[in-house]
């Protein structure tokens, strides 16, 4: 039987990314609906040991849905509450310092001037670094996040949804764990590992948020507690979250109390990020996310472009729903896998020897290569000649001589 070819890689590859692309087109055209159901799934999945502890204490079916589904609620007015109010305080304290932007670009230009600077030249230089840009910028997230976060009824709908189904789903990834195990198990690793990350980010965060609210407050910087609830927010962000929440208070230091200032807040902000986020939450976090630094910065890249800036914060539950639903639900797909960990998979054991056994001409097995004949009928000797017993010859010859007596 002629085998048919199959279909080329690079074909393969095409047609895989092409698919992609349409995928992640479709989702972007449909966002605001996409976007919403992702945060309400990576929030049921957060609460999720609540509703395990309340069901180990026997607590009825209703209290295990209404308590994490109030404590979900409580974390979301919350965080609609203090960015309407940080997006107003900012919208109000930014025109206050125009004077001192003004002065300070004239003092920028004066010395330029003074070391031979074309004036046409630091004015194009200064246009693209105005620092009332990065406000407005600080400002349109906010904006938007609040946005995201104002569609509450669809929010909350799909969060009593999903509390409803989380029981049931539990029951389901249960289920089909001896036919689908693959799966089961690629499943059951998203959630542990995006619940994981959730609580261990969310408590460094406000570790790291605590401090920077006081460091703020020694060096005088307005909204201290604005800039801490921002960078709680952003400490979700991977690879640039630390820049964005860095950028606000270390500008407003600027205007506030010069350039010593701005220093201090940047060297605040370094020492307690980098103490906490690179050498404590580590060895809590360890392995839990699964992503190497380039598919982390990638996935960043393009759930922004996805979702805006919701898929900023979700874009590391994101990659690893991906992950689970296209690489490890699939036991041909470690080196893909290895690939976006970053991790060399383990090596495999020998092959087993699936081949039919080949019978040799006198219809016994026929040696395969590298195997060594083992002891066969034809090999065997057999037992020996032995020597017999005198007493058995005496004790049968006494029974024959007893069996002729009359």
């Amino acid at each position: 039987m002629v085998r048919q070819p199959g279909m080329p890689r690079a074909l393969v590859v095409l047609v895989g990314a092409a698919a992609a692309v349409i995928t992640l087109a479709g989702i972007h055209a449909v966002s605001s609906i996409i976007g919403p159901i992702v945060l309400a799934l990576t929030l049921v999945i957060a609460v999720s040991p609540l509703r395990e502890w309340l069901a180990r204490r026997k607590a009825p079916v209703w209290m295990q849905i209404a308590i994490p589904l109030v404590v979900v609620l409580l974390v979301l007015l919350s965080m609609i509450a203090i960015l309407s109010l940080a997006a107003a305080q900012l919208a109000i304290l930014a025109p206050t310092y125009a004077d001192q932007v003004t002065a300070m670009l004239t003092d920028l230009q004066r010395w330029a001037a003074e070391r031979g600077y074309g004036s046409e030249q630091l004015n194009k230089v200064l246009s693209s670094l105005d620092p009332g840009k990065i406000i407005e910028l600080a400002q349109s997230v906010l904006s938007s996040l609040v946005g995201v976060l104002s569609s509450l009824f669809l929010i909350v709908v799909l969060l009593l949804a999903m509390c409803l189904d989380a029981p049931m789903f539990s029951r389901v990834i249960a289920a089909i764990a001896p036919e689908r195990p693959a799966l089961a198990q690629a499943l059951t690793s998203f959630t542990d590992k995006t619940r994981r990350y959730l609580i261990v980010s969310t408590i460094f965060g406000l570790i790291c948020a605590i401090l920077d609210v006081a460091a703020l407050y020694v060096l005088g910087v307005p909204l201290p507690l604005l800039w801490g609830v921002l960078a709680l927010i952003t400490n979700y962000i991977p690879n640039i979250g630390f820049i964005l929440g860095l950028a606000p208070p270390a500008l407003l230091g600027l205007l506030e109390g010069g350039p010593r200032t701005m220093l201090l807040v940047i060297v605040a902000y370094v020492v307690i990020n980098v103490v906490v986020q690179s050498f404590i939450q580590p060895k809590f976090l360890g392995d839990a996310v699964g992503l190497s630094t380039t598919a982390t910065f990638v996935s960043l890249i393009m759930w922004t472009w996805v979702l805006g800036p919701l898929g900023a914060l979700l874009a590391i539950p994101l990659s690893l729903l991906v992950r689970a639903l296209l690489i490890d639900s699939d036991p041909r797909g470690k080196w893909a896998a290895a690939l976006v960990s970053g991790e060399v998979p383990a090596p495999a054991g020998p092959p087993e020897d699936t081949r039919p056994p080949q019978h040799g001409p006198g219809g016994g097995e026929a040696e395969r290569p590298g195997q060594r004949p083992g002891p066969g009928p034809e090999s065997d000797p057999g037992p020996g000649p032995t020597t017999p017993d005198p007493g058995e010859g005496r004790a049968a010859d006494s029974g024959q001589i007893t069996a002729h007596r009359p």
